[in-house]
């Protein structure tokens, strides 16, 4: 993510600071998306099908938050959607690195018995 003053960036999503101090994104590629019942213009060079596909996922996150709990309001049910899909990387960072971990040691073990058994 970066910010400059009247820019933000989010990954390969840009959005500028409209007029009316809403966020409007950059003119590059546009797709319209809906999340939680808001329409959204999201800009950016990705592919639209790549940005529809987030757009539901964090659709669906959002529900998901809003089904299992009183929350009303839309910034609090958006932040623990996005807490809960940051939980869902943090793990999957962890798992890949256990996964690694696990491949670089057996890649080791495998170096020092071939090491072993040629002159």
């Amino acid at each position: 993510m970066g910010w400059s003053g009247r820019v933000i960036q989010f990954g390969r999503f840009v959005f500028r600071l409209g007029e009316e101090g809403s966020w409007v994104p950059e003119e590059k590629g546009s797709t319209k998306v809906e999340i939680y019942g808001q329409e959204y213009r999201i800009s950016g060079d990705a592919d639209p099908e790549y940005v529809a596909e987030i757009a539901r996922y964090v659709d669906a996150k959002m529900k998901e938050v809003a089904r299992g709990t009183a929350l009303g309001s839309l910034s609090k049910i958006a932040i623990l959607g996005a807490l809960n899909i940051a939980e869902e990387l943090f793990k999957e960072r962890d798992e890949k690195n256990r996964i690694l971990s696990g491949i670089e040691a057996a890649t080791s073990r495998m170096k020092e018995k071939l090491e072993e058994i040629t002159p």
